[in-house]
């Protein structure tokens, strides 16, 4: 089992940016895929972005490509969320989550996700 916790999140302008930190403790941080998750209120959560093991290869939602940047540190056991040009529909409270195996492919999902940090919520106001 492994712990993640999420930091970073906050109160940021319309165009403004965050990074978004999630420490992880406990099994091998580097075996596993990880993924962030979003969930605003009134609505389901939904995947963000993923990285493989490696970090060599990545997934974005339509919604942030070209804005948001996934990235780790297997050494540091950190997984972190780049998020640039920020909007208010980017508002919600944002999951960091390992997943049960090593590679991005289409068609991730939650349920392919064993362990979550209890989430940070991020607000953009206009």
């Amino acid at each position: 089992q492994v712990q993640l916790v999420e930091s970073g999140g906050g109160l940021v302008q319309d165009g403004g940016s965050l990074r978004l930190s999630c420490a992880a403790s406990g099994r091998t941080l580097g075996r596993y895929a990880m993924g962030w998750f979003r969930q605003a209120p009134g609505k389901e959560r939904t995947i963000v972005a993923c990285i493989s093991y490696n970090g060599a290869t990545t997934y974005y939602s339509d919604s942030v490509k070209g804005r948001f940047t996934i990235s780790r540190d297997n050494a540091k056991k950190t997984v972190y969320l780049q998020m640039n040009g920020l909007n208010t529909e980017d508002t919600a409270v944002y999951y960091c989550a390992s997943s049960r195996g090593s590679l991005v492919y289409s068609g991730l999902s939650e349920s392919d996700f064993g362990s979550w940090g209890q989430g940070t919520q991020v607000t953009v106001s206009a």
